[in-house]
């Protein structure tokens, strides 16, 4: 009697017959059904091409398998991922990965924040502005690091001859991708300034959503400029800036052309994705790659979690 009184109270709080509602469950779970028929295609192949690639290595990552090796592949548990912890050279990779995460996410957020604002204001030709501000970016990795590379140079670069033969800053040449001190910044700043425009693109289609009449409403309450970009602009450009920093750390973390082109498989500059793959192709330890693999795969989601988690986005942000 209770449970019947409940449903009929349901019923009459919604303003709809039992018919009705029922018809609207049915129809619900038609669409749903019709949903998972129209996306098992995409399933299938995200099954096919990330989740079976996926398996496989944490399957790897158990086993003690070379590459081009007659040795039958063994179980051996854990241990590689016991080795992981000793490796000084993995160990090193992961530091040089995250201080450069931390640099360019950083720097980058920051100048995109107000490369975005600006070219959000109404001013002449801020059409060929959001045009000329997308070079960098489209330049291809490889050919971008590579001219920054002749920039560095300590005989005849830009940057020496700019700090020491015309303004006298420096005394000396100074050797940017050869000197410890200074190859991690020097890579920093290739990426810095490539990847500034994606995350002032991807924080300007966060801006053109948010209402102009918010603005009007808070210069006519009297609150500054600086007042409404931390009360109006930031709490509504949340996702934006979530979005944004899932996707630059991502890349971060996964950094391989520019490092590479920059420096080759030098040691002492190497991050986690290109020591990972000289363990593979160089070494021919599979079973020891996929290891390091699973590792990054787990310290990416850790950063995304953390993202996920300070900055507090729900579904209806």
């Amino acid at each position: 009697m209770a449970v019947n009184a409940a449903r009929n109270t349901a019923q009459v709080g919604t303003g709809l017959p039992q018919e009705q509602t029922r018809h609207r469950s049915r129809l619900e779970q038609s669409q749903a059904k019709l949903a998972w028929i129209m996306l098992l295609p995409t399933l299938l192949a995200l099954a096919l091409v990330a989740f079976y690639p996926l398996l496989s290595t944490f399957f790897y990552s158990l086993t003690n398998a070379r590459l081009a090796s007659n040795r039958p592949t063994r179980f051996i548990g854990l241990q590689n991922f016991q080795d992981l912890l000793s490796d000084t050279d993995f160990v090193h990779s992961i530091g040089t990965t995250v201080r450069f995460t931390l640099i360019t996410v950083v720097f980058e957020f920051l100048l995109g924040m107000i490369v975005a604002l600006v070219i959000n204001s109404n001013f002449k030709g801020r059409g060929a502005m959001r045009a000329i501000m997308l070079v960098p970016w489209a330049i291809p990795t490889a050919v971008s690091t590579q001219m920054w590379k002749w920039m560095y140079n300590q005989v005849y670069g830009v940057f020496n001859d700019l700090l020491v033969t015309r303004t006298h800053f420096l005394s000396s040449p100074v050797a940017w991708v050869a000197q410890a001190n200074t190859s991690l910044p020097a890579i920093c700043a290739v990426d810095i300034w490539k990847t500034t425009p994606f995350v002032a693109l991807l924080l300007l289609a966060g801006l053109q959503v948010v209402p102009s009449e918010v603005y009007e409403a808070a210069r006519v309450d009297g609150a500054s400029a600086v007042r409404q970009f931390f009360a109006i602009t930031l709490p509504l450009l949340r996702p934006a800036i979530v979005v944004t920093l899932i996707f630059r750390t991502l890349d971060a973390l996964r950094v391989f052309d520019v490092i590479y082109v920059m420096f080759g498989g030098r040691a002492d500059t190497q991050s986690m994705v290109i020591y990972n793959q000289r363990t593979i192709t160089e070494f021919s330890q599979l079973g020891y790659g996929s290891a390091v693999s699973v590792a990054v795969f787990l310290i990416i989601g850790v950063f995304v979690v953390i993202y996920a988690t300070v900055l507090k986005v729900d579904q209806q942000s």
